[in-house]
């Protein structure tokens, strides 16, 4: 460990903590034991059973944020790992193992040596510095991020940028920020029937065969264009039950749960509205419980994207693209205070996966951009 940067010493620390959703097993503690003797402003923000706080450092000016989340998914079976997933270890290629190495436990190890380093040098930067981290990330997200924004503009608190530490990278570090992401809209489809027996179908009406030509249009349904920053608006079901187990009795309902991911050529009243029509064309017996996981939000071309890139070529040679691919993050909620977002982290192909890793060298590479996009945004 010893022979470890600061980063990956950190690293290590936050990976070995089994911090699986919602729980944070101790790792904001050691966050925040870091953040203190720096001068940080510590609020801590529980909501529910979740862990969260807001530090900041500085009180005018421009505020940056950092933001991140302590929680990890499940390991799954543990003997398919190459070693303990809580037990992180660097093999012989320089490869960094663990849960949460790539999502995110490693980019909070980044953000903090960066600030860090930034605030040694920079002891009187102008504007604030702020982190805000939770423990509700890959949970159900509702008292995590979600509840201390809300909170903080109930105080009338502004952010100007923030990078959120989610993994955008896809091959190397930096290759790819996110600076968008579509909304998420769920909706439960109910569309009922009549229970009967098989061999009297007349008697009974089967919700299947009333259910899929109205499935088939949504699925055959052209929402929306896109735009220059998003993909198409894209219909996906994920689930349906029907049936009562028994293979002489047709069913009396069928449940179908669907979601989407739309781009801002779509609102969520416009995308519930034709899905309405669509099953009212069918003359269904439906009913729809719809949920929405996150609007779609966009950071255009500006100070923070300016910056991100500028340091990630400066430390890496790489010309990064900014895309709004993907599923959703906290950075949804963050934007709401009316801030730019991105999204920058380490590659993000084994996240939630069984031997998660990343090159331990790239959290290195990720504290200099960070340490740099702080510098160009608020040193003196």
């Amino acid at each position: 460990m010893s022979l470890l940067s600061d980063t990956l010493q950190l690293a290590f620390d936050l990976i070995s903590r089994p911090s699986i959703t919602p729980n944070d097993e101790g790792c904001q503690q050691l966050i925040k034991n870091r953040l203190a003797p720096l001068g940080f402003v510590i609020e801590d923000m529980p909501f529910a059973n979740v862990k969260n706080f807001w530090a900041t450092h500085g009180n005018q000016g421009p505020n940056f944020c950092f933001a991140g989340h302590t929680d990890v998914v499940p390991s799954g079976p543990i003997e398919q790992w190459r070693q303990d997933p809580f037990k992180p270890f660097i093999d012989e290629q320089g490869i960094l193992y663990g849960r949460g190495a790539a999502d995110m436990k490693g980019s909070l190890a980044a953000m903090l040596v960066a600030t860090e380093k930034f605030i040694k040098e920079y002891p009187h930067h102008h504007g604030t510095i702020s982190f805000l981290i939770t423990s509700d990330e890959e949970g159900v997200a509702e008292y995590g991020t979600k509840a201390v924004v809300k909170s903080l503009a109930n105080k009338k608190q502004s952010l100007d940028w923030c990078i959120v530490g989610e993994p955008s990278s896809v091959n190397k570090v930096g290759d790819m920020v996110k600076n968008g992401r579509r909304g998420s809209l769920n909706g439960r489809l109910t569309i009922k029937g009549k229970q009967g027996h098989v061999a009297y179908p007349h008697k009974a009406k089967n919700p299947i065969f009333l259910a899929a030509p109205a499935i088939a249009s949504l699925a055959a349904e052209h929402w929306d264009n896109g735009n220059d920053f998003f993909p198409p608006t894209s219909f996906q079901i994920s689930n349906i039950q029907a049936g009562t187990g028994a293979n002489n009795v047709i069913p009396g309902e069928l449940v179908a749960d669907f979601n989407f991911r739309f781009s801002t050529e779509s609102t969520v009243d416009s995308l519930r509205q034709r899905v309405e029509q669509i099953l009212n064309n069918y003359h269904l017996d439906w009913k729809i419980d719809w949920s929405l996981s996150g609007l779609p939000f966009l950071t255009e071309p500006g100070e923070l994207l300016t910056a991100i890139s500028a340091s990630i070529e400066q430390v890496t040679g790489i010309t990064t693209e900014p895309s709004t691919s993907g599923g959703t993050s906290d950075g949804r909620f963050i934007a709401t205070l009316g801030c730019q977002v991105v999204e920058l982290g380490p590659t993000n192909d084994t996240i939630h996966q069984i031997n998660e890793h990343v090159k331990a060298e790239d959290l290195n590479l990720l504290t200099d951009i960070y340490y740099l996009t702080i510098v160009k945004l608020l040193a003196n």
